[in-house]
């Protein structure tokens, strides 16, 4: 099983224990584990499907609604992906033991910066059961063991998927406890597993503000918080409508459900009257709701059509809300340098997007615009792991100690200094 204790300390203890073994595992173990993880997961298939349809069942019964139903999902297709990602994480450069710098003193001390794991990663999730192997399967390839906390709405899942990668990773040879999972309790388990410094070296949160704030108020362990992501969209004057249309649609409506899809779309007053009524209608045809500003609202009404009456006058709470669902606010700029400022104020340091033909403002945003991803002429979508070349990911980093951006195995690694000398003493 994957949880093979009772309480939250004795599962931290069991991996911390384990985490000094898989630090010394060499990349041949590690890897033979990830493949017989994606191997139980292909032949288990049927035994997750029937865990997922009772999360499904409760998140109906429950009303979580579409966009929260859909990152619960799991079917064939899902689960197959789930295992691809397990694979291509095995394909990839082991990190422990990576060089990272190295040089001869004048006294003649050789020093070397290597990177290793950083022991035990406590992982807390919200309703993405796929994040139970991402992360175990990251947290297994850099050496490091894993203590998983999904939500109360993944529990069947998450349960059914921690059990399968904890046995077929014992089973060829890592130590009991590397991969464990503590049932989503309330509050004060979460406190519990937020305050286990003595075994656990970091806790990464993957959901709203509302777990970030938990965390924030008990945690003495280390946190580094994949948070919300508020992300924008600037269509500049110098933009290309055709691109700007594209990039803006798939930003929203390629999945709305997730932290780097767009919540706010900023339209430079040059090309407003061009552009503004042309994606309202796109968004809205999409299905997509339009929460708009003055300036957004008397385009559309100019511009005449279905499209005004289904507008939703913005409120100030708009621009700094996450969405998460087919939702969109939209407002006017008159500058770069405006849409700068309105995404320095609102914005939650995750993915923002420019589109723009205009060199010299394409600069001035990657230089004006404090996120962990700045796009040129390319969705917000693309913030991802995998994505980004690095197998899975465990989350997004919208911080900047020690981590920004997606977490992937390099992420999830200190450095030691091995200093080497011969005989050696300070005068």
């Amino acid at each position: 099983m994957a949880t093979v204790v009772s309480s939250v300390a004795d599962i931290c203890r069991s991996a911390k224990l384990a985490s000094r073994t898989l630090a010394r595992l060499d990349s041949g173990v590690k890897d033979a584990a990830l493949e017989a993880i994606a191997v139980a997961l292909e032949e288990r298939l049927e035994e997750i499907l029937q865990a997922n349809e009772r999360d499904m069942q409760a998140g109906r019964e429950n009303e979580i609604g579409d966009a929260l139903l859909d990152r619960l999902r799991l079917d064939e297709r899902r689960i197959r992906a789930i295992a691809g990602a397990v694979r291509q994480i095995a394909a990839l450069a082991d990190p422990v033991g990576e060089l990272i710098d190295g040089r001869r003193l004048p006294n003649g001390l050789d020093v070397r910066k290597v990177r290793v794991p950083l022991g035990v990663v406590a992982v807390v999730y919200e309703a993405r059961p796929n994040v139970t192997i991402d992360a175990a399967s990251l947290c297994l390839k850099s050496g490091n063991a894993i203590v998983l906390r999904g939500s109360s709405s993944a529990e069947h899942s998450n349960a059914a998927l921690a059990q399968i990668a904890s046995e077929a990773a014992v089973a060829v040879g890592l130590p009991q406890g590397c991969v464990s999972l503590v049932a989503g309790g309330g509050r004060e388990e979460l406190a519990e597993l937020a305050t286990q410094k003595d075994s656990v070296d970091l806790i990464i949160p993957r959901g709203g503000e509302g777990l970030k704030e938990a965390l924030q108020a008990v945690a003495t362990v280390p946190v580094i918080y994949a948070a919300s992501g508020n992300c924008h969209v600037y269509v500049d004057a110098a933009a290309a409508l055709d691109q700007a249309e594209a990039i803006v649609l798939n930003s929203k409506i390629q999945r709305p459900g997730v932290c780097n899809a767009a919540e706010t779309l900023l339209v430079h007053d040059d090309v407003a009257p061009q552009f503004v009524p042309r994606i309202v209608d796109a968004l809205q045809s999409a299905g997509v709701l339009v929460r708009a500003d003055e300036r957004t609202l008397a385009l559309v009404r100019d511009a005449g059509g279905p499209a005004a009456a289904l507008l939703q006058a913005a409120v100030e709470e708009d621009w700094a809300k996450e969405y998460l669902a087919m939702t969109l606010a939209v407002r006017v700029v008159d500058t770069a340098q405006e849409a700068i400022e309105h995404i320095a104020r609102y914005g939650s340091g995750h993915s923002e997007a420019i589109v723009t033909r205009d060199t010299a403002a394409a600069r001035a945003f990657q230089l004006g615009v404090d996120a962990a991803c700045v796009y040129v002429n390319a969705s917000t979508r693309f913030t991802d792991g995998g994505e980004f070349g690095m197998g899975a990911e465990i989350g997004n980093s919208t911080q900047k100690l020690h981590v920004r951006g997606p977490i992937g195995l390099r992420e999830l690694c200190t450095f030691k200094y091995l200093v080497e000398g011969d005989g050696h003493v300070r005068a």
